[in-house]
C-alpha cells in the first residue's frame, strides 16, 4: 500500500506545476457539479471509516477492498443479466430501475458480507486477546493486502471491461455547466443513503447502542449493550454503504473494475473522514463532498496530473489549523 501511494505521488510530481486561473473560472460550475458527484462516492466510503473508528478507534485500511468486492459483485450482476462491455444498451425506465436496484442490492450484500467476515476473522480474535492498537493497525493493512491478492489471483491484473447501463445525457444546465442523468442519480441516491445512515445511528435502538459503545464501551456493556453485536453491526453498515458506493463508482468511472481499484479511492475516503472530523458522521459527508469539489478545482488550476495531490494537500492544510477536522465532534457525543 505504501509503495503504491509512493508510485502515485511520484507519477504526479514528475510534471511541472501549471497555474491556470482562467481555466478554473471557465470550468468552475462544471467542476462543482462533477466534484459533488465524485464527492458523494467519497462520502459514502468515508462513513465506513468513521463508523469503525468511532466504535473501535481502528482505522480499517481494508475498507477499500470491501468496496472493490462490491464493485466486482455489481460487475458480475450486470454480466449475468446479459450486459457486456461496449455500447450502452437501449433500456426503458423500468428496466433501468430494476437493473440498478438489483445491482445495488448485490453490491451491498457482497460488501456487507466481506466486512462482517473481515471483522470476525481478522479483528475479533485480536480483541479477545486485548491486542494493542498497533497490532490492529498492522492487521488492517495486512488484511488489505490479502484481499487485494485474492482478487488478483481470481481475476488477474487486467481491468474488467466497463459495462455502462445508462448513457450520460444532459438533463439541464447550471450557469452553463451540464448536469447529466448519471450525476443526478449518484448525488441524490447517495444523499438519501447518507441521511438514512445518519437517522439510523441517531434514532434507532441499535444506533444508540453504537453511540454508547463509542462513548464508553465498559459502561455500555454494564448497561446491557452487547458490544460484539454492536461492532458487527457497525462493520455491516460500513460494508453496505461501501457496496452502494461501488455501484455509483461503476456508473461514474468509465474504466472497468480492477483489483487495485479501491486503493486510491479508499485513501481519499479516509482523507475525507479525517477532513470532516474522524468519528463524525456528518463530518464524513461534508469532508467527502468538499474533497470531491476541491480536487476538481485543483485539476483545472494546476493540471490534471495534480488532481490526487491536491486532495492530500487539502487535508494537511486543514489539519494544520484544525487538527480535529472541520467538525470535530465524535460519534459517541453525537446528539440524538
Amino acid at each position: 500500500m505504501i509503495q503504491q501511494l509512493g508510485t502515485v505521488l511520484a507519477q504526479d510530481s514528475g510534471s511541472g506545476i501549471g497555474f491556470n486561473v482562467d481555466l478554473l473560472l471557465e470550468n468552475f460550475w462544471a467542476n462543482t457539479v462533477d466534484g459533488l458527484s465524485y464527492g458523494s462516492i467519497y462520502a459514502l466510503m468515508a462513513l465506513g471509516y468513521t463508523l469503525v473508528y468511532g466504535v473501535l478507534r481502528l482505522i480499517n485500511f481494508a475498507h477499500s477492498e470491501v468496496f472493490i468486492a462490491g464493485a466486482f459483485g455489481i460487475w458480475f450482476t450486470f454480466d449475468a443479466l446479459g450486459f457486456k462491455p461496449g455500447p450502452t444498451p437501449a433500456l426503458g425506465t423500468g428496466e433501468i430501475i430494476g437493473t440498478l436496484a438489483l445491482a445495488i442490492g448485490v453490491g451491498m450484500l457482497v460488501s456487507g458480507a466481506v466486512a462482517v467476515i473481515l471483522e470476525r476473522v481478522a479483528y475479533r480474535p485480536l480483541r479477545k486477546r486485548n491486542a494493542p492498537s498497533l497490532v490492529f493497525l498492522i492487521t488492517a493493512i495486512g488484511a488489505s493486502f490479502v484481499l487485494q491478492q485474492i482478487f488478483f489471483v481470481w481475476r488477474g491484473g487486467n481491468a474488467e471491461g466497463a459495462i455502462r447501463i445508462i448513457r450520460p445525457t444532459t438533463q439541464f444546465e447550471i450557469f452553463g455547466a451540464r448536469v447529466t442523468n448519471v450525476q443526478i442519480i449518484v448525488f441524490i441516491a447517495a444523499l438519501v443513503l447518507m441521511f438514512v445512515a445518519d437517522a439510523f445511528i441517531r434514532r434507532s435502538r441499535l444506533g444508540r447502542g453504537i453511540r454508547a459503545v463509542a462513548q464508553d464501551p465498559t459502561t455500555a456493556t454494564l448497561m446491557g449493550v452487547n458490544r460484539e453485536r454492536v461492532i458487527m453491526v457497525t462493520f455491516l453498515i460500513g460494508g453496505l454503504l461501501a457496496g452502494a458506493a461501488a455501484l455509483f463508482y461503476v456508473m461514474q468511472i468509465p474504466s472497468g473494475v480492477i483489483y487495485t481499484g479501491g486503493f486510491l479511492l479508499g485513501l481519499k475516503a479516509f482523507t475525507a473522514a479525517v477532513l470532516g472530523g474522524i468519528g463524525n458522521l456528518r463530518g464524513a459527508v461534508l469532508g467527502g463532498l468538499l474533497l470531491g469539489v476541491v480536487e476538481n478545482y485543483g485539476q483545472s488550476l494546476f493540471g490534471g496530473q495534480w488532481r490526487d495531490v491536491v486532495a492530500f494537500v487539502l487535508l494537511i492544510v486543514v489539519l494544520m489549523f484544525r487538527p480535529t477536522g472541520i467538525l470535530g465532534e465524535s460519534l459517541g457525543k453525537a446528539r440524538v
